[in-house]
């Protein structure tokens, strides 16, 4: 049967949300969502589909394979971390955790903008984005373990997309 109060104690205990009253929750998540979505926005606002050879007509780029499935499910994991470090108490800890997470999106917003081409500048990128989800992730889990955990899935992400890629292989 569908318990209501389960549901509720399960999301509660998802968002780390048992000390905090209802309007700090709130708060977090439109602060974590936005910057996340705002991010996001930038993003795909300064990218420009480019043509090949002589077709006049745009080239998306999507990513491609099982880590194209992976990725926006990390991507959401790590702004569940970071509502969960939100609804953390308020120590300096946090503050600075807060502040790599929203330095980590605009950090990888610039790099997509940017669509580095040469193969110096994307690991430039590749380093940087992790150095920074490192750092994140590292500061969430000495405030609460699970946030941690959450933040960094790009292990786990990795060994699930070698999985799916072995699967369909398969077929």
């Amino acid at each position: 049967m569908f318990d209501l109060d389960d549901v509720q104690d399960k999301a509660t205990d998802l968002i780390n949300a048992r000390e905090r009253d209802g309007g700090h929750v709130l708060m977090g998540l439109g602060l974590t969502v936005g910057f996340a979505l705002a991010a996001t926005a930038l993003a795909h606002v300064s990218v420009r589909p480019q043509s090949r050879g002589g077709s006049k007509q745009p080239v998306t780029e999507r990513p491609r394979g099982s880590l194209g499935l992976i990725l926006p499910a990390m991507f959401s994991a790590t702004t569940l971390s970071a509502l969960r470090v939100w609804n953390a108490p308020a120590r300096p800890e946090r503050t600075r955790a807060l502040g790599f997470w929203a330095a980590a999106q605009a950090l990888n917003a610039v790099w997509i903008a940017l669509r580095p081409a040469s193969r110096g500048l994307q690991i430039a990128a590749a380093m940087s984005s992790a150095g920074m989800a490192a750092a994140f992730a590292h500061e969430a889990r000495q405030i609460d373990t699970r946030a941690g955990k959450m933040a960094s899935p790009l292990g786990s992400g990795v060994r699930l997309a070698n999985r799916v890629q072995e699967t369909t292989e398969d077929d």
